[in-house]
């Protein structure tokens, strides 16, 4: 149908009544154009399907007194309606608009007892949709009322009730004036909840902490007006405390630090140390969760809101009523409390303890490390060597539970008597032994062995091994035993000191090499020492490790256990012997022909020309062989 037609007024009889009253008004005051025909009487203008055709200005003319009839609304807006009609799954609410608005019957859930002709607020969403339909929503106009009412009560901080209606992560939800907000876990209660399934379906008072205008979100807390009752009942007991006052709490909480005690609306800390005399490891051995108990106020900040609290405090100190046969001289038993690098401390009774110093441990001359001698939890007897009740300290020894081995050290230990004993400690100038409990002494690293030479005592030894030693002196006054293990058998020193005399040669293994020379193991266990300049070959080349070869003895001190040798001084000494012999050789043939001529010339009575020929061949001979007997000495 085009906008200049419009339906017959007379082609339906359930025609609007203003849309009637319009076209009769039309009649009355516009003919349409009458077109001359053979039949007069008959009204072309209208066509088949009963329709009659207006011109654009009568349109517009009956356009504007039918969009007056009705009231005009905006997208958005917040209107009053009254439902003209209900059906199984939609309510019609006429607003007075063109058309009526159908809402789903869901957005009145909350409205027990809908009937028609009830008044309600709705929500403009749109007037006119892709359908033509008019769009209204309840559910928008309650969420648009109840965000203002929020606004208004977050300013004025209002409480205000609301309905859980479902649990969500980190959370519930909460029905407020229609629109749903959170109530964060932290906010349900001043205790920590975990449940949060038995709130839902609840009504409870709220109050609107936090709102986000850009998302319309809000934040209510529950908490918030527990702890401003709680803060009422706390300012009314702060005013009341004074130092010294006995309360009863209820344990709430318990940390490692210590345990928070409810005092009927204000929290007070009893801190760990407060809570008994003993050392105790975590208040969870002596406290229990919601355990009544009497405690005194230590300390309290008004300002802070903060109250100490102490439980031991109600009895009187241990060391104040410390029996009298607790004396110096006698002997307790302990349990290993604490444990520190110079001693540890023992628990005689709960409050009372003594320490053990390092130097109480054990006779023994040794250092002794406490960490390894003592183990938490350990029970030992100890002898009380000191006594200060004034002060509330107590000095203990182990090693004064046994006589002191030291006393009689000459008789046990007697010089040159051999023993057994166990390696405890190795350091790079010796090896510390144990005798006996209480009793040790040191093998300096010169006395392991009459041969060998180490650069460390680990390198003949270990730690947890036995070793026999021979006592070499006693230090009775600064408790030190000299001992020795080499001296458990003889110096083999007397009589190598033939088989290695200067000059001669024997076999020897290179152990090692470096800079300064090599170190040779030789026959009989001896070790020498070659230097670098003193293990050049005959062919250039140079003696290596691991290598065996001849060396010549060029030193031996008994004394210093020391032994020179030389592998160059082998092959020297035989090119020089070469050489003497031969120069004694040409010396021997000089003399001998020397000696012919004193022969020959002792037979000749007359001088000739022939002979003279004779005695200057000789002479030419003995210069020559002079000459050669000066280079060769040379």
């Amino acid at each position: 149908m085009s906008e200049n037609q419009i339906v017959n007024p007379n082609a339906d009889a359930q025609e609007n009544a203003t849309v009637a009253e319009a076209a009769e008004v039309s009649t009355a005051t516009t003919k349409a154009p009458v077109i001359e025909t053979a039949h007069d009487d008959f009204d072309w203008s209208v066509d088949k399907r009963n329709v009659v055709i207006y011109s654009k200005e009568e349109y517009a003319k009956f356009d504007t007194v039918y969009d007056g009839t009705f009231k005009q609304v905006n997208d958005g807006e917040m209107v009053e309606g009254q439902v003209v009609a209900l059906t199984k799954t939609d309510v019609v609410v006429n607003i007075g608009f063109k058309s009526d608005g159908l809402v789903s019957l869901n957005e009145f859930r909350d409205l027990q007892g809908l009937k028609v002709g009830d008044t309600v607020e709705v929500m403009v969403v749109e007037k006119e949709d892709r359908e033509g339909h008019l769009h209204l929503s309840r559910k928008l106009a309650r969420i648009t009322r109840a965000w203002e009412r929020i606004m208004e009560v977050h300013k004025t901080g209002e409480i205000v009730t609301g309905l859980v209606t479902s649990k969500t992560k980190g959370g519930l939800i909460v029905d407020v004036f229609g629109m749903e907000t959170f109530l964060p876990g932290s906010q349900i209660d001043v205790k920590p909840v975990t449940d949060y399934d038995q709130f839902v379906g609840k009504t409870m008072e709220f109050k609107v902490v936090k709102i986000n205008e850009n998302i319309k979100n809000a934040v209510v807390s529950h908490k918030a007006l527990i702890e401003s009752d709680i803060e009422q009942q706390r300012a009314a007991i702060m005013s009341k405390l004074e130092k010294g006052q006995v309360l009863e709490g209820t344990i709430k909480n318990i940390t490692d630090f210590g345990a928070f005690l409810d005092l009927g609306g204000v929290d007070g800390l009893l801190y760990i140390t407060d809570i008994s005399w003993g050392r105790i490891n975590h208040p969870s051995e002596v406290l229990k969760m919601d355990q009544k108990l009497n405690v005194v106020v230590l300390d309290f900040d008004d300002e802070k809101k903060r109250i100490s609290l102490g439980l031991k405090q109600l009895t009187p100190h241990p060391w104040d009523t410390l029996s009298e046969s607790i004396k110096e001289g006698e002997v307790v038993k302990g349990k290993v409390v604490n444990i520190e690098d110079y001693g540890a401390f023992l628990e005689i009774m709960p409050g009372v303890e003594g320490l053990v110093h390092v130097s109480e441990i054990s006779w023994a001359n040794t250092p002794i490390n406490a960490k390894e001698f003592f183990k938490m939890g350990d029970e030992h007897e100890a002898k009380i060597v000191t006594l200060d009740k004034d002060a509330r300290k107590m000095s203990l020894s182990i090693k004064q539970m046994s006589q002191d081995p030291w006393s009689t050290i000459e008789e046990t230990f007697p010089v040159e008597s051999k023993h057994k004993g166990l390696v405890k400690n190795i350091t790079p100038y010796g090896v510390f032994v144990e005798l006996k409990a209480g009793i040790g002494g040191m093998i300096h690293i010169s006395d392991l062995s009459w041969t060998k030479r180490f650069n460390h005592p680990g390198e003949y030894t270990k730690v947890g091994q036995e070793i026999d030693v021979m006592i070499l002196s006693i230090d009775k006054e600064n408790r030190k035993l000299q001992l020795g293990h080499k001296q458990l058998e003889e110096d083999p020193w007397n009589a190598l000191e033939e088989s290695f005399a200067i000059g001669s040669v024997h076999e020897g293994h290179v152990i090692k090499k470096d800079d300064k020379g090599a170190l040779v193991q030789l026959p009989y266990g001896i070790e020498g020492f070659a230097p670098a300049r003193h293990l050049n070959k005959e062919d250039g080349k140079t003696v290596v490790a691991d290598e065996t070869i001849q060396f010549m003895v060029i030193e031996f001190d008994r004394n210093e256990k020391r032994v020179v040798l030389s592998h160059t001084r082998i092959w020297e000494q035989v090119k020089a012997e070469e050489k003497d012999a031969e120069r004694k050789e040409k010396t021997a043939e000089a003399a001998r022909t020397k000696k012919a001529v004193k022969d020959v010339q002792s037979k000749v009575e007359k001088t000739t020309l022939g002979d003279l020929g004779v005695l200057a061949d000789l002479k030419k001979k003995l210069d020559s062989d002079a000459a050669a007997n000066e280079n060769a000495g040379s």
